[in-house]
Order: C-alpha cells, then sequence, then structure tokens
C-alpha cells in the first residue's frame, strides 16, 4: 500500500532548535531524520511506496534523499583507500518516492487533495502527519481497518500525562482539577488509513480532521485504534531532547526493525 506523507508544515513550535531552517522532518532523531525513521517503520511491513506531500523546506527534504548516502546507516567493507565500497546491507535501495510540491501554506486537507492523482486505482492507502513516532504494530492496525470496512481509521493515544484539565463555572470559579491519567481522554495521534472515498468528503480548502472527519462522523465511517504502547510526537525542542534522550540510552521502541 502507498504511504502518503504530510511534509509541508512550517513547524513553528520547534523553531527553537540550533538550526531554525531545517524542516519539521528533517529533524533528526538520532542519526537519522524523523522522517527516515517513519518511512524505515513502514517499510518493515511491507509499505515502500511514499508520497511525500512538499511545502515548506521542500528543496531540503529533496537534497536529502539525492544524496543519500547508505553507507551511513548500512555496516560495509572498505578498500583500495576508498576507492571501493562494499555495502553489506541497504535500506532504501526498494523504496519508491514520490515528490509532490503540495503548496507553501496549504493545509493538510489541501495537501491530500494535491496527490489525489498519484493514489488511481488504489483501494486504500496510509497516511500520516510525518512528526512522530510509535511501536504500533501496523499489520494489526490493518487488519483491524478492513474488518470495519469503513472509510478511515484515526490512531488514538492517551492525552499527555503532564495536562490537567479544570473544570470552571461561568465566572471562572474552579470547581475541580483533574490529571489527564484520571480520564479517558484520548488524542488524534497522525497515523491514518484511508480508503481512496476519502476524496469524496474533502472539500476545496478544508483541513482534514474537521469539516470532512465530521462528515465521516455523521456517516458513520471513521473509526479510532486505540493505542497504549508508544507514541511521541516532535513538536518542541523539548520533545528533540527526549528522543534523543531515548537514543542515547538505546531505548528506540519505534525501530521495529530492529
Amino acid at each position: 500500500m502507498k504511504v502518503v506523507l504530510f511534509c509541508g508544515g512550517m513547524g513553528m513550535r520547534i523553531r527553537e532548535t540550533a538550526d531554525s531552517l531545517t524542516p519539521k522532518p528533517l529533524v533528526t532523531v538520532g542519526p537519522r531524520p524523523i522522517l527516515w525513521n517513519l518511512m524505515k517503520f513502514y517499510a518493515h511491513y511491507g509499505h515502500r511506496d511514499f508520497i511525500l506531500c512538499l511545502g515548506h523546506g521542500a528543496e531540503a527534504i529533496k537534497g536529502y534523499f539525492l544524496n543519500y548516502d547508505e553507507r551511513l546507516s548500512n555496516d560495509f567493507v572498505l578498500r583500495k583507500g576508498g576507492a571501493d565500497v562494499e555495502l553489506l546491507a541497504r535500506d532504501i535501495d526498494d523504496w519508491t518516492i514520490t515528490f509532490v510540491d503540495t503548496g507553501l501554506r496549504a493545509n493538510i486537507g489541501m495537501r491530500l487533495r494535491a496527490v489525489r492523482s498519484h493514489l488511481e486505482g488504489e483501494e486504500a492507502f496510509f497516511a500520516n502527519y510525518a512528526d512522530g513516532l510509535s511501536d504500533l504494530p501496523l499489520d494489526r492496525y490493518l487488519a483491524d481497518f478492513r474488518s470495519h470496512g469503513k472509510i478511515a481509521q484515526m490512531l488514538s493515544v492517551p492525552a499527555p500525562q503532564t495536562v490537567h484539565m479544570i473544570n470552571a463555572d461561568k465566572n471562572g470559579l474552579v470547581q475541580g482539577i483533574e490529571h489527564v491519567s484520571h480520564s479517558e481522554l484520548r488524542m488524534n495521534a497522525g497515523f491514518f488509513l484511508f480508503k481512496r472515498e476519502v476524496f469524496d468528503y474533502v472539500g476545496e480548502g478544508e483541513e482534514l480532521v474537521e469539516q470532512p472527519f465530521q462528515r465521516l462522523i455523521q456517516e458513520r465511517q471513521l473509526v479510532a485504534y486505540p493505542h497504549d504502547g508508544f507514541w511521541m510526537a516532535m513538536d518542541t525542542f523539548k520533545d528533540k531532547m527526549q528522543f534523543e534522550s531515548l537514543v542515547a540510552a538505546g531505548n528506540t521502541p519505534w525501530q521495529v526493525w530492529r
């Protein structure tokens, strides 16, 4: 199945990183960008045909793959002072990557509509915000989608554990405070599965999870798959530091290919 990755956002909340010109999908998690880690995740499950919806930082993302060096992530044998390099393994040589300019300031729904022609003949496809990693069992996720027979499926994860919910009256007087871990609140993790009919629900200029998802909900065509395992997004510099701490500790649950 094809995998649509939304890679064109401005990534404003992570602009405090040392290199503010780096588009969010190329912010590194260990030695490789988060985008590479996510693509490697899908490829592990056999889904190696990618469509990158580009916008901000398009040239940098294209350049990364055009100049990709497999020696940096694979074992190899070097001979003759570097004139002869024998790779002992490869990682992206069986990937197909379609690069599509979907607009500098387009929202997710607009980016999805822009790649519709690249999904001709596809019964269903994956889609992803391209800013989060998970140990989601993708084979089970796909099987669940097929069992429901609905048009759309989204991944639901527990809300951030650092959040407190406030219950206040109309005058602002606080009636109670509850830690989110004590509630049943869950959030959209940005891992989607769609049948091609989803395009019938996305109008011009519409944000994907707003009007289109409301239409799907009204027609009982949207299901949520709960996942309580690892999921983490790259939204802020703090998130990057947390990712780097996990890598340093050898705790990388999203690297299901290892």
